[in-house]
């Protein structure tokens, strides 16, 4: 049986310590702050990111040089067989694209690359599936194959506090920023595939914001995920959130298991790749579809 390590980077909500416990790797994501570069939980804490993104600082993303991911792939490579690699959505970085290149070029057979379109809390839960396919004996190759065919089994929908973000990011037009303003809309964001697009942009509450993605979720769930196998009790659901403040969060994980008649749903805060655009007070709900059992016999 090959020996298979299982890296990801911090898109993936993973922190460093984390990942210790895990046994795995995480790659920490750039940011360039006011023309300085941070490292993801690293030299940039969640408090400190939020910090300067409400002082106005100029915050944007970057993504890890390939000499350094391949740096981590040679490093691994002297103690393990094979790599499976998770890095964050190919839509939302060239992070991905990146990898993939030199994964073909120069570690063929060695390290896999998986592009499987996550991010945050579902790009989480693939690692914990990879994981879990790792303890069932499968190769890196496999567990490529798996995680790839089950991509787009998963949905994140994000209601917006402010406007501000989606306005500085060119997604929404200063004058829809400022109409938003005005009329206090809280839009619904869908993160799913390859892109982070708009659901519904014109919700003016948030009590209906956790509403409506509590129906968006049960309508996957009953939807094209029970077309899958006939069956709907095979998800897992997260809770993610922008800022520091996890009170909202904890509250909706409430509700939510209230609705869906569990009490396993995880909370974890929202990538800060993906805060950068959306701004603090933001509110996830997202599900991703079990590994199909015929994996796991």
């Amino acid at each position: 049986m090959s020996n298979v390590a299982i890296m990801s980077d911090s898109n993936s909500g993973i922190t460093q310590k984390e990942a210790k416990e895990l046994g795995i790797r995480v790659i920490p994501m750039p940011f360039n702050i006011d023309g300085e570069e941070y490292l993801e939980d690293i030299t940039l804490t969640q408090e400190g990111f939020y910090e300067k993104l409400l002082t106005n600082s100029v915050v944007s993303t970057s993504q890890p040089s390939i000499a350094f991911v391949t740096s981590v792939w040679d490093e691994l490579l002297t103690e393990y067989d094979e790599i499976v690699y998770i890095p964050m959505s190919s839509g939302l970085s060239k992070a991905c694209e990146s990898a993939m290149l030199a994964a073909k070029e120069d570690y063929s057979g060695k390290v896999y690359v998986v592009n499987n379109q996550r991010i945050s809390v579902t790009q989480r839960q693939s690692v914990l599936d990879a994981l879990e396919l790792k303890k069932h004996g499968y190769n890196a190759k496999e567990i490529c194959d798996i995680l790839t065919e089950v991509k787009m089994q998963s949905d994140i929908f994000i209601m917006v506090d402010t406007l501000k973000y989606l306005k500085q990011g060119g997604r929404i037009t200063p004058t829809a920023a400022a109409l938003g303003g005005i009329l206090g809309l809280k839009p619904i964001l869908l993160i799913k595939g390859e892109k982070l697009d708009k659901y519904r942009m014109r919700n003016r509450n948030v009590d209906d914001a956790k509403k409506i993605m509590i129906n968006a979720i049960k309508s996957a769930i009953e939807g094209y995920l029970k077309d899958l196998d006939g069956r709907t009790d095979n998800v897992h659901l997260a809770i993610a959130y922008t800022g520091t403040d996890k009170k909202i969060a904890l509250e909706y994980k409430d509700m939510v298991e209230k609705e869906f008649n569990v009490n396993d749903v995880i909370v974890h805060p929202l990538s800060l790749s993906v805060s950068c655009h959306i701004g603090p007070g933001a509110l996830a709900l997202a599900l991703s579809k079990n590994l199909p059992e015929k994996y796991l016999k």
